[in-house]
This record gives structure tokens, sequence and C-alpha cells, in this order.
């Protein structure tokens, strides 16, 4: 009689025994709409062009500004998961962390209407940012980042030769 190892939950066997997804299931894109400023980031790097965005412009002015700034508001941020790849590309590339994974899954429409279901708008974006679980913890073991080492004089300070524009002593002219 041969023994049998255990299902590997890398295959997946036991997660859909136990009711839990594997861990690198993607479910859907959450929009944190906060730290959205309307870059198109996402919009211009998705492959499948599945990412809608319309946004107009404000003025803004501000107290003790010389002068009024303009400002983006985004007005529609929607994601037609019909298309969708679940590449991760949009939430790789935001550089103001406004997409997130959410593990929610049971999304897509069931209905007469199911296609027209699967475009979700920033209303129901923004609702599955609850859902994003926290990032995992540092490691301990890592070295620190060379910005946040002690003793390192703070960028621009004076007297540390690391502003931009200045020159090293080394570098300058005689006389000039």
């Amino acid at each position: 009689m041969t023994e049998q190892s255990p299902p590997s939950p890398d295959r997946g066997e036991d997660s859909a025994a136990t009711g839990q997804l594997p861990p690198r299931t993607r479910g859907v894109i959450a929009l944190l709409e906060a730290n959205c400023t309307v870059c198109m980031i996402c919009a211009r790097e998705c492959p499948d062009w599945c990412i809608h965005i319309d946004s107009h412009t404000e003025t803004v002015r501000q107290e003790g500004a010389a002068r009024p700034r303009q400002q983006n508001v985004l007005d529609r941020f929607a994601i037609d998961y019909g298309q969708c790849l679940y590449c991760g590309i949009c939430v790789e590339v935001c550089p103001f962390d406004a997409l997130h994974w959410a593990p929610e899954h049971d999304y897509p429409g069931t209905g007469e209407h199911a296609v027209a279901e699967l475009v979700h708008e920033r209303v129901d974006l923004g609702k599955w940012v609850e859902q994003v679980p926290p990032p995992p913890p540092l490691d301990a073991a890592a070295e620190a980042a060379p910005e946040a080492a002690p003793g390192r004089p703070a960028r621009g300070a004076p007297g540390t030769g690391t502003r931009p524009g200045a020159l090293s002593e080394r570098t300058r002219r005689p006389g000039g």
C-alpha cells in the first residue's frame, strides 16, 4: 500500500475544501478616491483599456498664494471587468497608491443585465477599499533604507554639498 501525500495548498486542491482562496488569488481593484490625482497613468498603462476616467479642472484660490492654481477633479472612474485581464499593472504603476487589490470575487452579475453589471463605477470601487488587507510587516532582518540611516544630514541641509547646483570645493575654479 502506498502513502499519499496531503494535498498541496500551492496547487489549490485544499482551498476548495476549506472555502479559502489561494494566497495569490486576485480579486477586484479597489479605488481609494482621496489619493487619486487623475494623473491617468493607470488608464494609459492598461493593456486592455478597461479603465475609464473623466475629470475636469477647477481653479482653487489659497490664502497667501500669489495666484490661483488648477486642480483636477475626478468625475468618473470605472473599470470594465469584462475586459480586464487582472494583470495588476494599474495597481503597480499608480504613484499615489490610489489602486489596491481587494479580495472580493463574487461581483459579476448573473441576471439579464450581467454584461452591464461588469462595469463598476467609483462608488463600487470605493466600497471595496474596506476589504483591502493591510500590507505585510517589514522584514526585521532587512537593512535600513539609506535615506533613514542615522547620522545622515537632511537633504539640502546647509554645508552638505548635496544641494542642487552646489559645487564641492574640489570642482570650483580658482578665482571663480
